[in-house]
């Protein structure tokens, strides 16, 4: 079975913490063991797991990726978004997480986050149970 979750991002750079969502989704489909998948079709976002107490680790993180790739680098790419695909690639475009007793694998800061490095935008992320 497989979910889509339909997210409307706000700014051109925004992380977005997804996690009650994939909670919601893995509740609904009552598993007890196995992975569960977290995927973005998309070319300029991505999908990360990192801390979700801090709200500033997010800042931090964006803020160093428009450091390192900065938005008006020297690109060849004729959209004017060379620094989202880049960005997309360092981040990846999915995570796998372990379930077990039907509760995700989390550690106790970490969170979901759908990166968005081009937006706003209206991003799918598709969510896959695989049990096991």
């Amino acid at each position: 079975m497989i979910k889509r979750l339909e997210v409307q991002t706000s700014s051109r750079t925004q992380l977005i913490d997804i996690t009650s969502q994939v909670k919601a989704f893995l509740r609904s489909v009552a598993i007890s063991s196995g992975v569960i998948v977290v995927y973005v079709p998309h070319t300029t976002c991505g999908i990360t797991i990192n801390e979700n107490a801090d709200p500033s680790v997010k800042e931090d993180i964006s803020a160093f990726l428009s450091r390192i790739i900065p938005f008006d680098g020297p690109y060849s790419h004729a959209e004017g978004n060379s620094d989202a695909h880049i960005k997309a690639s360092i981040t990846g475009s999915s995570v796998t997480i372990i379930v077990e007793s039907g509760a995700l694998i989390l550690g106790t800061w970490q969170g979901i986050f759908l990166a968005e490095y081009d937006g706003p935008r209206k991003r799918s992320i598709l969510i896959k149970v695989i049990p096991g």
